[in-house]
């Protein structure tokens, strides 16, 4: 069924079972994959309302002159989106679906509304700006650029945040990001060619998870490809088990996947990895009733 999500009424989709509702599950976003359309949401809505659990997914804030949505504003939309589908499972347990930038978003939203279970797909334990200096040098290594061109790169990178964050002037910056753009490597740094007219503009940069986490009870299924590629997994994994320790955590690696829960990097239905869809069939009937 078609609904809306909020106050800015986000379109949104519910996907209901036919029989009883065991439980009930919100749909947060990648930083790319914003519509409610996306793949990995649709395989939900196709695979959970059969074992129960109803699904909703909803279309996110659009960005604002380019920049991203604040976590902030997105566990806003979460609480509501909760509040909707509330409305419609009752008393059955509810929880959320995050992936990548949606699991922290997750997170943050679990923190302060109950929520009776969280599933986390690539979710990074370190801060946005320690994640994408992490992310686009491995992208350079797997590409075949070797240590010079992969510490040029965290430079770069470490001198746009300065800037972002107001530490270094904007035409040094600028100097430095416009010497490299004639890199080879330069589409895979994920930089603009030219940096805002004034810092502050990337809100999450310094977003620190692990305080977060540290708030979080229940239990927590957290799904990781075994080549992701843009997350460190293992630091990650550290971070969740050093900090959420009134979490229940289960921790699924998945073989031939990368960020994204698929075989072979491919970002369509039918590339969603089995192993991804046994282990939410076997996670989740304990978690809803």
């Amino acid at each position: 069924m078609e609904t809306t999500v909020g106050a800015s009424a986000r379109p949104a989709t519910l996907d209901l079972p036919a029989g009883p509702v065991r439980g009930g599950l919100v749909v947060l976003h990648g930083s790319h994959a914003d519509q409610r359309s996306y793949f990995l949401y649709q395989h939900l809505a196709r695979l959970l309302p059969p074992a129960g659990v109803a699904v909703l997914r909803y279309d996110r804030r659009p960005r604002v002159d380019g920049h991203d949505v604040p976590l902030a504003d997105q566990a806003e939309d979460a609480a509501a989106a909760l509040a909707a589908l509330r409305r419609h499972v009752g008393p059955a347990p509810v929880g959320l679906w995050g992936f990548s930038q949606g699991a922290w978003a997750a997170a943050v939203t679990a923190a302060a509304h109950p929520v009776d279970f969280l599933i986390l797909v690539g979710c990074s334990g370190v801060s946005p700006a320690v994640q994408m200096r992490y992310g686009t040098a491995e992208q350079l290594r797997r590409h075949g650029y070797g240590p010079a061109d992969v510490a040029e790169l965290v430079r770069l990178r470490e001198v746009a945040e300065g800037f972002l964050r107001g530490d270094v002037p904007r035409p040094t910056a600028q100097a430095e990001l416009a010497a490299a753009v004639g890199r080879p490597w330069f589409p895979l740094a994920f930089l603009p060619r030219e940096l805002p007219e004034r810092p502050g503009t990337w809100a999450d940069m310094d977003f620190d998870p692990a305080p977060v986490f540290a708030r979080l009870a229940g239990p927590v299924l957290l799904c990781y490809g075994e080549t992701d590629g843009w997350v460190p997994i293992e630091e990650s994994i550290e971070v969740w088990r050093r900090v959420a320790r009134d979490a229940d955590l289960t921790v699924t690696r998945l073989p031939g996947c990368d960020h994204a829960p698929t075989l072979d990097g491919r970002d369509e239905l039918a590339a969603v990895s089995p192993r991804y869809e046994a282990a939410l069939l076997d996670w989740l009937p304990s978690r809803v009733r």
